[in-house]
């Protein structure tokens, strides 16, 4: 007989079975997936581009942003941990896929990278309380990890941010967009559990960020750019970009 749930974590363990088997993609059980995804470099893969989000070069450039210790959710090949480490940040860079670790820290290797690390795991249990990656952190920034995670990783994503972002730092987040030119699924939070998978990424429109983030406060939510090929960053308009501050406690 099972009866082995006690704690907040046994709920959310006991809610990622519900998914079917291979939709994994957020735990230490969802790596294979995504060094799968990492293997061929020659895919028409748009992120796969060594180009920085534009809308984090943007919040640096506008002087929204200023250098400190940074952590990147999600890295994947490095090209905005990379980007943040050549501005002066001090740069922890984490994802699930050893392939995604072993292509970034080739470009690091050959961009002759500033202070940036490379880290392998779970987010969630490399930033824990205590861990090496618990902050606090000037900044985290996520491009494509937080529509990954079913409806009910988002109670450890906030979490993540409470522990791990400094009063006064700043959270950026680039996801999939709903509505006419997004992407990602747009079923409820309910029948994503009723079909047992997140579809590929979950679509959030403007409304549910500022719900789920309410607890921090907006500096900006817009459409990312569409950025021609010749550019030297990266922009899809399928995509939010957001900025968020944790107000210093007054």
């Amino acid at each position: 007989m099972d009866r082995n749930v006690r704690t907040t974590d046994d709920v959310l363990a006991l809610m990622d079975g519900l998914f079917a088997p291979g939709a994994d993609r957020w735990t230490a059980g969802g790596a294979s997936w995504w060094d799968d995804f990492y293997a061929d470099r020659s895919k028409a893969v748009p992120f796969f581009v060594d180009k920085p989000d534009e809308s984090l070069d943007a919040y640096v450039r506008r002087g929204l942003l200023a250098p400190g210790r940074a952590l990147d959710l999600g890295c994947g090949p490095g090209r905005n941990a990379l980007h943040l480490a050549s501005l002066g940040f001090s740069v922890d860079a984490v994802d699930l896929s050893a392939t995604a670790i072993d292509w970034a820290r080739e470009r690091a290797g050959a961009a002759g990278a500033g202070d940036v690390r490379f880290h392998r795991g779970d987010a969630f249990a490399l930033t824990a309380a205590g861990a090496a990656l618990a902050g606090p952190y000037d900044l985290i920034h996520d491009s494509g990890c937080f529509h990954h995670l079913p409806p009910h990783r988002r109670i450890s994503y906030l979490s993540l941010l409470e522990r791990c972002l400094a009063p006064g730092g700043h959270f950026s987040l680039t996801c999939f967009a709903a509505g006419g030119g997004g992407m990602g699924s747009e079923l409820p939070d309910a029948e994503l559990y009723r079909t047992g998978a997140p579809q590929g990424g979950v679509a959030y429109s403007p409304e549910a960020l500022r719900r789920v983030f309410s607890g921090l406060t907006e500096v900006e939510l817009r459409r990312m750019n569409d950025e021609p090929p010749a550019s030297p960053l990266f922009g899809e308009p399928f995509l939010w970009t957001a900025l968020f501050r944790s107000d210093a406690p007054e």
